[in-house]
């Protein structure tokens, strides 16, 4: 008897997060910006069914990269500058006259979803805030102290790297005599986090862009397709809105949208030791109380094992020429006799039907319509599973007869298929 096996197609998944802050101008362009993640299975840790990020960080987290992974923060740069309308007046008591700012720090949803129609929910907060801030004039000229000690002059509670509560510092900052640029944590529901100017800050005062930190929850990637899943969020920018740095700094652009694009690779494979193809039925301890004293065996038999790889849901079912039914027969085409043949499965542990219950006996039936589905709970990495082959009780009466010798052969193929 031949087995075969048919493995599905390949399916892999990884996602992405990420935060910039950066140092440099940035050249005018439209705010989108693209978020990229995968899913990969790895045997090495087949329990960490992530996505990985795969969008480089950039400014902040790039600089101090240790600063961001504690708290699985990334920073990206939005491409948006903000001007003033108006001079910033020194001991202003509106928080929305000097610097401040606002972002969505609550965990807003996207829907990403796959050329399938497949639909999951990514999950994403704004973690964090900066910009690079540029004076008309030195220093100085404003507060009479030059670099450091002429910013934390400006500000109330010191520099732009003193965060105003409840947003939290990095201890980090960069510092020129027209530029400053550090870079605040952002609490979940944080609001508005402000700091008093000091002194006068004259016109043209400007952020040339702001950067963002951000984190996400992604969708468990074992219950996802192989392919890609995109989607995307757009938040508003300005006095007021999502991106909110009080009245006085108006932005360019008054929209970011963030583009996501979840990449899943998953891995179905299976594997059958050599000879396993071939399948002899036997009964429980072998021929001889049938050869020796005519004792009619209880049934025929035969456990093939194999190893299977899964990190997504997969089906199952068999392939045979039998005519009818559910299940395959064997023949003896001398004799024109055909008995049945039954196949079922057993699977290895973190593999289990779509209750949740462990797999042992499943039966499988002929064709696709009747096929069983499985699922991962963890990714399973070359464990053993068991292909039962059985001539049941039932037709042994059919199959062996005192006096007559019989040969009985057939074929069946069993499909694992992850195209679910």
């Amino acid at each position: 008897m031949n087995i075969f096996t048919k493995t599905g197609k390949k399916l892999s998944v990884w996602t992405s997060l990420a935060m910039l802050c950066g140092i440099c101008s940035l050249p005018a362009q439209a705010a989108v910006l693209n978020i990229e993640a995968t899913f990969v299975p790895d045997s090495a840790a087949p329990h960490k069914n992530e996505f990985v990020n795969k969008t480089p960080s950039q400014g902040f987290c790039l600089q101090l990269p240790l600063a961001c992974k504690a708290e699985a923060i990334f920073s990206l740069i939005a491409p948006i500058s903000f001007t003033a309308n108006a001079p910033i007046r020194a001991n202003h008591t509106d928080p929305r006259q000097g610097g401040m700012a606002s972002v969505p720090s609550q965990w807003s949803d996207v829907e990403v979803t796959h050329s399938s129609g497949d639909k999951h929910t990514v999950k994403v907060r704004i973690a964090g805030i900066g910009h690079e801030s540029l004076l008309p004039i030195p220093i100085e000229k404003i507060t009479g102290a030059t670099g450091g000690a002429g910013w934390d002059r400006l500000w109330q509670g010191g520099s732009w790297m003193y965060a105003p509560s409840p947003c939290q510092g990095v201890g980090w900052s960069t510092v020129g005599e027209f530029g400053f640029n550090s870079f605040w944590k952002v609490p979940q529901g944080a609001g508005v986090c402000a700091k008093q100017a000091l002194f006068d800050i004259p016109l043209p005062f400007k952020y040339q862009y702001f950067v963002f930190g951000y984190q996400l929850i992604t969708p468990n990637p074992l219950n996802m397709q192989s392919g890609n899943y995109t989607g995307s969020i757009t938040f508003s920018v300005g006095p007021r809105q999502d991106f909110d740095m009080g009245d006085v700094m108006q932005p360019d652009d008054t929209a970011l949208t963030l583009n996501f694009n979840l990449d899943v690779q998953h891995t179905l494979k299976v594997d059958i030791p050599p000879g396993g193809e071939k399948v002899q039925l036997v009964p429980e301890g072998g021929w001889q109380s049938w050869l020796q004293a005519g004792r009619r065996p209880v049934r025929l038999f035969r456990d093939q094992t194999f190893n299977i790889s899964a990190s997504s849901r997969f089906k199952m079912h068999i392939y045979c020429n039998g005519l009818g039914g559910y299940d395959c027969v064997i023949e003896d085409r001398d004799a024109r006799n055909a008995v049945e043949l039954q196949v079922s499965v057993s699977l290895p542990d973190g593999l289990t039907d779509l209750s949740g219950q462990p797999v042992r006996r499943q039966r499988l039936r002929k064709g696709e319509a009747n096929a069983q589905q499985f699922q991962p709970g963890f990714y399973v990495d070359r464990a053993p599973g068991i292909l039962h082959f059985e001539v049941p009780q039932s037709q042994m009466v059919f199959m062996l007869s005192p006096g007559k010798r019989g040969f009985y052969s057939g074929g069946v193929t069993v499909i694992w298929d992850s195209e679910v």
